[in-house]
């Protein structure tokens, strides 16, 4: 009876060394070495690697629809773009192509209706706007198509503030604040207050507060649009720079000659990528283009 019951149910039946080595256990492991079905849940654990190498920013399947008085119209449809780290992207379209939605979406200050974005690695369409705020003042610096500044302080507490809000110390503050003013040539208006500057002066005074904080990422919204040619020679030059220390521009425009200054050039068209292709003999860190620059525009 006992020796029936130990053959047809060997849990209950008596211990014996054969059946506890059947590799039942085994069994959920030939389920698991799926990666790629499991992209969706993986967050924090995406591939950071683009077409280019190594991709600091990447965008899949980007999706905003604006509505007003019952219409709708899709400002991004299904945009794909690898950003990699070190890189300096331009990018073109125009008026209503999807170019300042696309980058406002990028640095947080709007929401996706669907796709996704990636930052150094992890997910961040759905990341709350406190943490997003956090995001933005370590690691992305933002330039606005309109400079955005609090008009009644002075250009100096303008700059500074990104600066002591991400725990800078007041002089560390100070010395970046007054070596970005002297790169951009406004280091007598450190005391102006930035409603009574022109509006070439304030966008060079928004560059600097991106900036204060050495972002590895700038996302720039027509940064030269108001400019003269004096200053646009000191903001591309000021971006130039930055790209050379290894940082990540990526910048909106709709100037061939600036957009010229960049290593790529991604053209959207009705909300999506209509083309992106590198710029031709444009090897990093060149000068010549800023000239050309200059003298087209004079």
């Amino acid at each position: 009876m006992s020796s029936t019951a130990g053959a047809s149910d060997p849990v209950r039946g008596p211990e014996r060394p054969r059946f506890p080595r059947i590799p039942r256990p085994r069994l959920p492991r030939a389920r698991t070495p799926r990666p790629e079905s499991s992209a969706p849940s993986a967050t924090p654990a995406t591939p950071g690697a683009g077409p280019h190498g190594e991709a600091v920013l990447r965008v899949r399947g980007l999706v905003r629809t604006h509505r007003s008085e019952g219409s709708a119209v899709r400002a991004l449809d299904g945009v794909d773009l690898d950003v990699d780290r070190g890189e300096f992207v331009a990018v073109m379209g125009p008026s209503g192509a999807g170019k300042s939605t696309l980058l406002h979406l990028l640095g947080g200050l709007d929401r996706p209706d669907g796709g996704q974005i990636w930052l150094e690695g992890r997910r961040v369409d759905g990341l709350s706007e406190a943490r997003w705020a956090l995001l933005r003042r370590r690691s992305v610096g933002i330039v606005f198509q309109f400079s955005n500044l609090v008009s009644t302080m002075t250009v100096a507490d303008n700059v500074e503030l990104p600066a002591l809000l991400a725990g800078a110390s007041a002089r560390q503050a100070r010395t970046r604040r007054e070596e970005l003013l002297g790169e951009l040539g406004l280091a007598d208006k450190a005391r102006a207050v930035a409603a009574g500057l022109s509006g070439g002066e304030q966008q060079r005074v928004a560059l600097a507060r991106a900036l204060v904080n050495e972002p590895g990422l700038l996302l720039a919204d027509e940064p030269t649009g108001s400019l003269d040619s004096r200053s646009t020679r000191d903001v591309l030059r000021l971006l130039t720079r930055f790209h050379e220390q290894g940082r990540t521009i990526v910048l909106v425009t709709h100037d061939a000659r600036v957009a010229a200054t960049a290593e790529r050039v991604v053209s959207l068209f009705d909300g999506r990528v209509a083309d992106d292709a590198a710029v031709e003999s444009a090897p990093r860190g060149r000068r010549t283009t800023l000239a050309d620059v200059l003298e087209l525009k004079g």
